[in-house]
């Protein structure tokens, strides 16, 4: 009789932690719990320099990786409430860019 082979295929058995869980950033310091709070905090929030050094625009970036990284976990009150407040500061992001370019000129 011959050798039954393994297939080379990978387990179904789900992994524990998924690595977006370890990604760490040097970019943005959110404060615990930022995420659970209204839109408009949110924003504001993000847009600090004390949390987002580099301006507003890390502060978005980092807003739409945690929406992205929620993915289905999140319930439709929370996805909404945090994509008013990526509107918000995108809103903020264009008119400081705006402003930017008026001193420029």
């Amino acid at each position: 009789m011959k050798a039954r082979r393994k297939s080379k295929t990978k387990s179904r058995t789900p992994r524990k932690t998924r690595w977006v869980a370890k990604v760490k950033t040097v970019s943005t310091f959110p404060p615990p719990g930022l995420f659970t709070k209204s839109a408009a905090t949110i924003a504001r929030t993000l847009a600090s320099k004390k949390v987002s050094p580099k301006g507003p625009a890390s502060g978005l970036r980092m807003l739409t990786y945690f929406i992205n990284r929620g993915g289905r976990g999140l319930s439709s009150s929370r996805r909404a409430e945090l994509e008013k407040a990526k509107g918000l500061l995108s809103r903020r992001v264009h008119r400081d860019r705006e402003a930017q370019k008026r001193k420029a000129a």
